[in-house]
């Protein structure tokens, strides 16, 4: 291979064994060589180890254009960029060619006419996999002229025939040639323009303005949809459907784990100084909760999705409350509560469409979920009989007020003073810390209130639980 890449003319590529092959056969290699040696082709997918992933290799492996289908923020972009690992690391082209000719195998003019002029010693240069990767968003401005080619005008100024195939100036999916061409959205693509690509996967050439020249590209060709964009804002036309090779179908992760696992990968993260932030299993669990819930609600417009990015979005919500009460408080770790759960308000009503739209009813919609989710992830972790000492100290006369810029250490303070509680608090945090007490703390008051154990009152601000 090395002595390959150290080719700098046609000569030399060809005395070096170099043989020509196609993506497809090139993506379907490396595919079959990373399975062997049991190689994570998709880093950072979380959830599609038995479903979406086999789909892909299966299409590659079988030389077929792929489409995903799937709601909003199911990873179908991350995927098609991730195809690009199965690229080779270089691949040799003609030097100075627009659309990445083969070097033993040009078909563009200009390379063509070079090559028979200069020879073997026509030179070639390398280039890398992440040159050989294009991506377009489907809107509703792109003309053909953007995706395949239009006569320059320029180059006819300066003296080239309208028929002369040098005065192409092409479009995107002519200078990804070689590579791996991606549409996002592509029920966004305009029918005439659909029309345009059905040369391109079926008999791999293009047309250009009806001028009759042949071009037969090497292209991977891959795109995305949201299923519901069928009706909502346009259609892939039936006869492009019907040349893609594989549909694969995304989904939404399973179960909680996968959530909580892709919230950590992807949350933004910052240096947050001289302060430390931790965030509990059982609030990750809580935020990740809403989502799930939110999928199943009829108040929510499913066809619209409840994209993860939702539970990202939470996560940093509440961590970003915790930093903002540590700097304020003076304290050195940030640890998220309950009480900080009212405000991902702003950062989950911005992701979901509801079924009819009120204010009001929009911010119970939430609360509800939040409510739910609480309850669910509480129940997870307790059994209510093995805490009645504890309740039982409220029907005493007990009573915990709360609020979300309430020091950690006065909740240290309610823990010695009802019985019950700080053994409750072990059961989900093993730390000393009053930061991590103080989150454990909320959300055992709130696992009791949520299955109707304890009252919870809110008088200025503040939240107080009592029998």
């Amino acid at each position: 291979m090395a002595k390959t890449k150290n080719a700098k003319t046609i000569g030399k590529l060809r005395a070096s064994g170099y043989k020509p092959v196609s993506i497809k056969e090139e993506l379907r290699r490396n595919l079959l060589e990373a399975l062997r040696k049991k190689k994570n082709i998709f880093p950072g997918i979380i959830g599609y180890e038995d479903t979406v992933i086999p789909q892909i290799e299966n299409a590659v492996i079988s030389g077929q254009d792929i489409i995903f289908l799937g709601e909003r923020g199911q990873a179908k972009s991350r995927l098609m960029r991730q195809l690009v690992s199965l690229l080779d690391e270089e691949v040799p082209v003609i030097q100075g060619c627009e659309i990445n000719d083969d070097p033993l195998k040009p078909i563009c003019r200009y390379c063509r006419d070079r090559v028979a002029e200069e020879g073997d010693d026509t030179p070639i240069e390398w280039l890398p996999r992440e040159e050989r990767y294009g991506e377009k968003l489907a809107t509703p401005d792109i003309s053909i002229a953007d995706l395949i080619g239009d006569v320059d005008p320029i180059k006819v100024a300066e003296g080239r025939y309208l028929s002369d195939e040098l005065a192409i100036h092409y479009g995107l999916i002519p200078r990804t040639n070689r590579g791996i061409f991606c549409i996002n959205e592509l029920p966004d693509l305009a029918e005439r323009l659909q029309v345009g690509l059905f040369n391109l996967m079926e008999e791999r050439d293009i047309q250009i303005r009806g001028y009759r020249i042949r071009l037969p590209l090497d292209i991977f060709l891959v795109a995305s949809a949201n299923p519901e964009d069928y009706t909502n804002r346009g259609r892939i036309i039936t006869p492009l459907k019907d040349r893609f090779g594989a549909q694969a179908r995304t989904h939404y992760p399973t179960n909680i784990g996968q959530e909580v696992t892709i919230m950590d990968m992807e949350r933004r993260q910052f240096d947050n100084g001289q302060i430390e932030s931790h965030v509990p299993d059982f609030m990750k669990e809580i935020i990740a909760e809403i989502t799930h819930l939110g999928r199943k609600s009829p108040d929510i417009n499913q066809r619209s999705g409840v994209s993860v990015r939702i539970s990202i979005a939470n996560y940093e919500t509440i961590l970003s409350n915790a930093i903002r009460r540590a700097v304020m408080l003076g304290e050195k770790l940030a640890v998220p509560r309950i009480t900080d759960l009212p405000h991902i308000h702003s950062s989950t009503a911005s992701k979901i469409e509801m079924e009819g739209f009120e204010e009001a009813r929009e911010d119970k919609i939430i609360n509800d979920l939040t409510r739910k989710a609480s309850l669910n992830v509480f129940n997870r972790h307790y059994r209510l009989h093995d805490l009645e000492a504890l309740i039982a100290q409220f029907t005493e006369g007990f009573s915990v007020e709360v609020f979300d810029m309430m020091p950690a250490k006065a909740y240290v303070r309610n823990t010695k003073e009802i019985i019950g509680l700080l053994e409750a608090i072990k059961k989900v945090c093993d730390s000393e810390r009053p930061e991590m007490i103080a989150s454990a703390a909320e959300f055992v008051l709130e696992g009791l209130h949520v299955n109707k154990r304890l009252n919870k009152a809110k008088q200025e601000g503040k939240t107080i639980y009592r029998s």
